[in-house]
């Protein structure tokens, strides 16, 4: 365990409490990031020394003279049991992967599953050698796809990366292209959609678009073909932020559920004059059309730029297939 204690200056009142942490650690602990800081502090791990109280919000405006102690815990050995499930290895190096997470599988453990998820499997396959900053329960998770996702992740080795990959996701230097499947032909035709969204309070599963509060979500779509003269549209999506169900949320708010999610907007539009076969399995597809097709970015320590670009899974050419 690791302790340290920090004194704001005269020069330093007025910032936000984790970047003036950020700041002073950074320089003791390099691979320390914002988000690092964040779990800290909602584990009770930051405290004020001058009113011996725990410390919790990370946007607290600091004063001059105030002290404030930092706690990093030794890092506890994962019970999480390495497991081997199937997925593929795209691309791999001594600091990161590329890999193709397969629908069905969730991505890390939590809400009382610790089995069967992309953690057990990247503990089978790579061992210990995932980086710690979201902590033992997420190792290398940089980011996440939904359970019922497809497609191309990124995943750290080590601290430094997960820290510069953070980063890139955070500046937007790093690009996620998403293929969907969506109800309807959006208009326009190419758009952004921007809104706030935050987990809803009445189902924990589920996230809402807010008026006010929440955080922002922003999501780039383009429609790259119809069927059925419009009654649906496979869309490419891009991500400025990284919400959780961001663009399942955004394309259901603007009326355009995809199709198979059953979690929203699941509204079994009427689609023409299609055989009724074609209407039930189109209808009933067992998950949300959304693929992870694409993504680019700069590896996180050589500053190479990095490209992948991977085919829809069987499951969804099988169903577009159905459209011909």
């Amino acid at each position: 365990m690791d302790r340290f204690e920090f004194k704001v200056a005269l020069a330093e009142q007025g910032q936000r409490l984790d970047k003036f942490l950020l700041e002073k650690l950074v320089r003791l602990k390099p691979e320390i990031s914002r988000s690092r800081i964040k779990l800290l502090m909602e584990q009770g791990q930051v405290s004020s020394i001058l009113d011996d109280k725990i410390v919790k919000y990370c946007s607290l405006k600091i004063k001059s003279g105030d002290k404030f102690a930092v706690i990093i815990p030794e890092v506890k050995e994962s019970k999480i049991t390495p497991q081997n499930i199937d997925f593929e290895i795209v691309f791999e190096d001594q600091d990161m992967l590329v890999i193709n997470k397969p629908a069905g599988l969730t991505t890390h453990p939590g809400n009382g599953k610790f089995d069967q998820t992309l953690v057990n499997a990247l503990l089978f396959k790579v061992g210990d050698r995932l980086s710690g900053i979201n902590g033992v329960m997420r190792p290398g998770i940089v980011h996440r796809l939904d359970k019922d996702t497809s497609g191309l992740m990124v995943v750290a080795k080590s601290d430094l990366a997960h820290k510069n990959l953070a980063a890139q996701i955070e500046n937007r230097t790093l690009k996620r292209h998403y293929l969907a499947l969506c109800y309807g032909l959006p208009k326009p035709l190419k758009g952004k959609i921007e809104n706030n969204m935050e987990r809803c309070h009445k189902n924990r599963l589920k996230m809402v678009v807010v008026r006010s509060g929440g955080k922002k979500a922003i999501t780039n779509y383009e429609v790259q073909k119809t069927y059925f003269n419009g009654l649906l549209s496979l869309v490419e999506c891009k991500l400025d932020t990284g919400r959780t169900h961001q663009i399942r949320v955004a394309m259901n708010e603007i009326g355009h559920p995809l199709v198979g999610d059953q979690l929203y907007g699941n509204k079994r539009r009427y689609l023409g004059e299609l055989s009724e076969d074609l209407q039930k399995k189109i209808n009933k597809f067992p998950r949300q059309f959304l693929h992870s097709y694409k993504i680019s970015f700069l590896h996180p320590l050589s500053n190479t730029e990095m490209n992948f670009e991977i085919d829809l899974t069987n499951d969804l050419r099988d169903l577009l297939s159905l459209f011909r």
